[in-house]
């Protein structure tokens, strides 16, 4: 099992928060070491200037006892942490030291004391603090010190003095060395370690837990939820919705999830209900053949019947009714059948312009009884369409009684009419003014017995037609204004959608 992503995210974190405090506590402790030891630097050269000023009259009269003495003391002060004074001449001869076991000896120039000199190049008495400055350990007991030279210049009451007159071209006469002990120095930077160290620690912790606890808030319990809400889909439970809160990505991911769920929801319900609708079609299908055949049979005796009664006859009317009836039920059959069993298009290069004056001389006359009137309006030079030509005259026929349905008469005004919209594509329209369709009807027109007609539709023309013209990889749109009129469009490829290229053959309309 592999580890999880909050895991993950937690150690990576730890570990990014761990490495920038520990690396900030290095530099601060490494900050303070050298701010401590640069003050003691301080400290220690003004101490050098210090006995300086207070020794100065004993070396100018020479009273080496004096000198000595102060020496010895100034070089007792342990409790300042003061380790050794000792003052010795340009050869490094030690002439003065707090420790008289080192009275006489000579410095070898590479020990610590006469190094930074020589190392320099420079004269004493230019080299600044730093260099002047030294740290080593005591061989004695490990303890670091920190030693400062401080040249004694050559002045004139030196080389005047009738004593112990000096050579007036010898700038420095000797070295004051004043070492201090590193060791309180240095218990205050190992507490300043450990402390910083716990407190990283600390802050490492509570870093941690706070990692923790967004991780387990923003990122594992919205994971989990979805986790969940996944399995429960594919056991097949689309109700259940996941509910994560915050404005975050996963929130927006968990919206767009329960969208998901209740999408598949209604898909699940309109296919099953599809399912119930072809399983009601294919016995629609079946009874409306079987019913096909008596109601050809009632329609043909009826016929006889009424020529066999003169005109005016009641008899003679009933029967027209029956007639009447019949051949209304035979047309809704033959709807029935066609929405049922569509045929498929057998499609050819057609003229467009042509199916549309073979659909009109179909409905003229029932236009012409409703009074209806009817403008043609062809394009000229228009590309012919890869199509069935039967299939798109009833497109047309439908289109053109549906409109003359809502028409008033003698004021009734249609409009069929062709046009190249480009991108392989021909379109023509069929438009009346009529009264229009509510817009809560528009989204069901194409629905399989949805009627705006009431009792006088059966709600399948619109369906039909919707069937043929998507048949032909073609579309069909619909703009309407309540009290208005209505316009319905109709695409139609140029090409043959298959192949991209048109076809050679061209069918002939009947």
């Amino acid at each position: 099992m592999g580890t999880r992503i909050g895991t993950r995210l937690i150690i990576g974190a730890s570990l990014v928060s761990a490495l920038v405090i520990g690396v900030m506590s290095v530099l601060t402790v490494r900050s303070h070491n050298d701010e401590l030891v640069a003050q003691l630097m301080r400290n220690a050269n003004q101490l050098g200037e210090t006995i300086k000023i207070s020794t100065h009259y004993d070396m100018l009269e020479n009273r080496r006892e004096d000198l000595h003495r102060q020496i010895r003391t100034l070089g007792g002060l342990q409790s300042e942490g003061v380790r050794k004074v000792r003052l010795f001449n340009k050869e490094g001869r030690i002439m003065f030291s707090s420790d008289s076991s080192e009275i006489g000896t000579t410095l070898d120039k590479r020990g610590e004391a006469c190094y930074a000199c020589h190392q320099e190049g420079k004269p004493l008495e230019k080299l600044d603090i730093n260099a002047r400055a030294r740290i080593f350990r005591d061989p004695d007991d490990g303890v670091r010190v920190l030693g400062i030279i401080n040249p004694i210049p050559n002045e004139p009451g030196c080389y005047t003095a009738a004593c112990h007159a000096h050579s007036r071209q010898q700038s420095v006469l000797g070295v004051l060395d004043v070492n201090i002990s590193l060791a309180q120095a240095d218990q205050d930077i190992a507490r300043s370690r450990r402390n910083m160290a716990l407190l990283a620690g600390a802050a490492i912790f509570f870093t941690g837990i706070v990692i923790w606890w967004l991780n387990r808030r923003l990122v594992v319990r919205p994971v989990e939820a979805l986790i969940k809400g996944t399995r429960r889909v594919a056991d097949g439970d689309l109700g259940s919705a996941i509910h994560v809160e915050g404005r975050h990505e996963l929130g927006h991911l968990a919206e767009a999830f329960n969208t998901m769920t209740r999408t598949l929801s209604e898909t699940r319900l309109q296919l099953t209900q599809a399912d119930k609708l072809a399983s009601v079609g294919r016995l629609a299908a079946g009874i409306a053949h079987e019913i096909n055949n008596p109601l050809t049979g009632v329609l043909t005796y009826a016929s006889l019947m009424a020529k066999r009664f003169p005109a005016g006859d009641p008899s003679a009317e009933d029967l027209e009714v029956i007639i009447r009836e019949t051949k209304r039920c035979r047309g809704i059959i033959k709807e029935l059948l066609d929405f049922a069993r569509p045929t498929p298009p057998s499609r050819r290069l057609t003229d467009l312009n042509e199916v549309m004056r073979h659909s009109l001389a179909v409905v003229m006359n029932q236009l012409s009884m409703s009074q209806v009137n009817l403008s043609l309006d062809l394009a000229q030079d228009l590309p012919e369409v890869f199509a069935d030509a039967n299939q798109l005259q009833q497109v047309v026929v439908n289109l053109l009684l549906n409109a003359a349905d809502v028409v008033e008469p003698e004021t009734g005004q249609i409009r069929l009419s062709t046009r190249d919209v480009g991108d392989g594509f021909v379109a023509f329209q069929v438009e009346d003014n009529g009264s229009g369709i509510r817009a809560e009807d528009v989204p069901h027109l194409f629905e399989p017995f949805f009627s705006t007609k009431g009792n006088r539709g059966t709600g399948l023309g619109l369906a039909v037609t919707w069937g043929i013209v998507e048949g032909h990889a073609g579309s069909i749109d619909v703009q309407t204004e309540l009290g208005k009129g209505t316009c319905f469009s109709v695409r139609i490829p140029t090409r043959n959608p298959e192949t991209g290229n048109p076809d050679t053959n061209k069918e002939a309309l009947p």
